[in-house]
């Protein structure tokens, strides 16, 4: 059994004394293991970083193993991701949902485009935060736990949207909300389309995908917690947000 494709890496382990273990991306293929021989030499370290895109061979004697990859650079974006703070929070926080959320083997050619455009994002444009909070968003489609945003589920309105509902995942209008209000989560411009995109918009909406994220994909995964790359993340958005205001 072989293919042939080109993917992002994800991750990297050790295996063994030379070996590595990578997780790669690919559009037809999905999220993807595999070992490197050689993988922790001083030659392929550099290419198997998290965030590269790499072009991989891959082959096993059956399908259901492990198999090995052959590994060539394409594009070396992880070590400009990591020569800043938030980008590489972001960075971590991409590869950790989609290791923690992505069955293996499972091709989601959606996902993989979004990915593949919010890392290009935040290599050239100071605005990917907005396009990852739309990225949280599309991932909870694609599995399934998808948000209605466009209508009110109180009133049936198409304006004045402003909350979701944590349990149905449907938008709630300002005049639907009445006294409930304080129990349902921001809607904000930003997750659909609309607003300035602002750091204050992006967290209140992260907030919102947060919460589906822990209450509806984690249990379908055995309840594991949501990794803490996504933590990390957002508490610097958040002080980057303080920082502008001051």
């Amino acid at each position: 059994m072989d293919w042939r494709e080109e993917g992002i890496l994800l991750s990297r382990r050790k295996y063994g004394e030379t070996a590595a273990i990578i997780d790669v991306l690919t559009r037809d293929h999905g999220r993807h293991a595999g070992i490197v021989r050689a993988g922790a030499s001083r030659k392929l370290a550099p290419v198997l970083e998290p965030g590269n895109q790499v072009d991989v061979a891959w082959r096993a004697r059956l399908e259901d193993h492990l198999g090995s990859y052959n590994v060539e650079l394409v594009t070396g974006r992880a070590a400009m991701l990591m020569g800043d703070r938030l980008t590489l929070a972001g960075l971590n926080a991409m590869t950790a949902l989609l290791i923690f959320a992505l069955p293996e083997r499972e091709a989601h050619p959606n996902i993989y485009d979004g990915t593949l455009t919010v890392l290009e994002m935040m290599a050239t444009s100071p605005h990917w935060p907005l396009a990852y909070l739309r990225w949280e968003l599309a991932l909870l489609e694609e599995l399934g736990f998808g948000l209605d945003l466009t209508t009110c589920a109180a009133t049936g309105a198409t304006d004045n949207l402003a909350y979701v509902s944590p349990k149905s995942g449907r938008a709630v209008s300002e005049a639907g909300a009445g006294r409930w209000k304080t129990r349902l989560l921001p809607l904000t411009p930003a997750m659909v389309g609309a607003g300035t995109g602002d750091l204050e918009e992006i967290t209140e909406g992260l907030r919102t995908t947060g919460h589906f994220l822990t209450t509806r994909l984690a249990p379908s995964f055995g309840n594991k917690p949501i990794p803490p790359a996504r933590t990390r993340l957002i508490d610097l958005l958040i002080l980057r947000r303080k920082k502008g205001t001051e």
